[in-house]
């Protein structure tokens, strides 16, 4: 690879960690941070809510502005809104402060995200595509981390996002430094649309518009709501229904990320031998198996290894369901397909954690576990009708 690809291949996997680390913050700090603030505990999943619905409007319109802009502007910018979102979080002194900051993370982590997946496509292999994804999750499980390391500090919550929004902006001005590699780097020759080296014996016929293209749709909208739903929850459920310190909480959920990051790397040595459908089963098995444990586990331990099941066990899903889309679907149809789950998946983000929050505000906090049992039995029905129509 020549040395300006591989420069930038680096600065690519720094701009994926910067968008997971505010991931699961707001999870780990809010069992102190609602309390500090007077807020109703259920308000995180609004919060969370007005993230999701901006970074999918950013996502949508994030085409156009890198036509215009190119990527790596757009990248910076981001970074910049993502930096400032996380430092205005550190100084927040009420809902509206709050909310505030949700705007600039909401819109600068959309359009980070498609630009860096859209340019890696265009320029890298696929084995660079997976281990871009791959540092989603370090950045994921460094954010929750920093911010239960400083839970038991003086300034608590608000030391950690300073910390984030510090290397956010310290990242940026990497970024600054990089704007000329993004210009040097050539594209792809061709990108190929064929069902080439599935396996299959012919190529699959099924549309974008068939029953299976929208259950397609509504399986990665029920997979990513499941997923946040329980790194947004986790910390609360076990600081108000079992007891734990909110720092210890804190460590538990951040192992949540780290086991779905370490899930997704090895899952990575077998996945084409046992191939993309039996990893899926497989993973789903484990986390509803860790799902189960969490509702009865009754101490740190059993909690930490209930919450290391469920992101093990969710950690090839996304990925698999994805790389299965040119399998199940016609060539010209799959990149369709691709489309319409990545806005169900921002849907399915912003309504499960607020509806959840409602459950917890209003019936009880134990509402988040069975939530996300019921979301991932369904789920797995649904990835097995659809396996039966493909």
């Amino acid at each position: 690879m020549p040395r300006p690809a591989s420069l930038l291949l680096v600065v690519i996997y720094l701009g994926f960690i910067s968008l997971g680390l505010p991931d699961g913050t707001l999870g780990v700090a809010w069992p102190r941070m609602h309390g500090d603030l007077s807020l109703p505990v259920g308000l995180a999943g609004v919060l969370l809510l007005i993230g999701t619905v901006l970074s999918g409007c950013s996502s949508m319109a994030s085409g156009a502005i890198i036509r215009r802009f190119t990527t790596g502007p757009v990248v910076l910018t981001s970074c910049l809104l993502t930096g400032g979102g996380m430092l205005l979080l550190a100084r927040a002194e009420g809902v509206w402060w709050l909310v505030a900051a949700a705007v600039p993370l909401g819109i600068g982590a959309g359009a980070v995200d498609v630009g860096l997946n859209g340019y890696v496509a265009r320029h890298y292999s696929g084995r660079h595509m997976s281990w871009l994804h791959a540092c989603w999750g370090i950045g994921a499980t460094t954010g929750p981390l920093v911010v239960a390391a400083c839970l038991g500090a003086p300034e608590g919550w608000r030391a950690g996002y300073t910390i984030i929004g510090s290397i956010q902006l310290g990242l940026a001005g990497l970024f600054a430094c990089s704007l000329p590699l993004w210009r040097v780097v050539p594209e792809r020759t061709t990108f190929d649309e064929s069902n080439a080296g599935s396996g299959a014996t012919k190529a699959p016929t099924t549309g974008a518009d068939s029953p299976a293209g929208w259950l397609s749709a509504a399986i990665f909208a029920l997979y990513v709501a499941v997923e946040t739903t329980t790194g947004l929850w986790a910390s609360t459920v076990l600081v108000v229904s079992r007891g734990i310190a909110p720092e210890t909480a804190g460590l538990c959920a951040t192992g949540y990320y780290g086991a779905i990051t370490v899930g997704r790397v090895l899952s990575g040595f077998f996945v084409d031998r046992t191939g993309n459908r039996r990893m899926v089963t497989a993973g789903l098995s484990v986390a509803i198996a860790g799902v189960l444990a969490l509702t009865v586990a009754g101490n740190v331990w059993t909690a930490a290894l209930a919450l290391v099941m469920i992101g093990l066990g969710f950690a090839p899903v996304y990925p698999c369901l994805m790389h299965e889309v040119p399998r199940r679907f016609a060539p010209h149809a799959a990149l369709t397909v691709m489309g319409r789950q990545s806005a169900a998946s921002y849907a399915g983000a912003a309504a499960m954690p607020a509806v959840t929050g409602w459950f917890v505000q209003n019936v009880s906090v134990d509402s988040v576990v069975w939530m996300v049992l019921g979301g991932t039995l369904t789920m797995g029905l649904a990835i097995r009708r659809l396996d039966r129509i493909t």
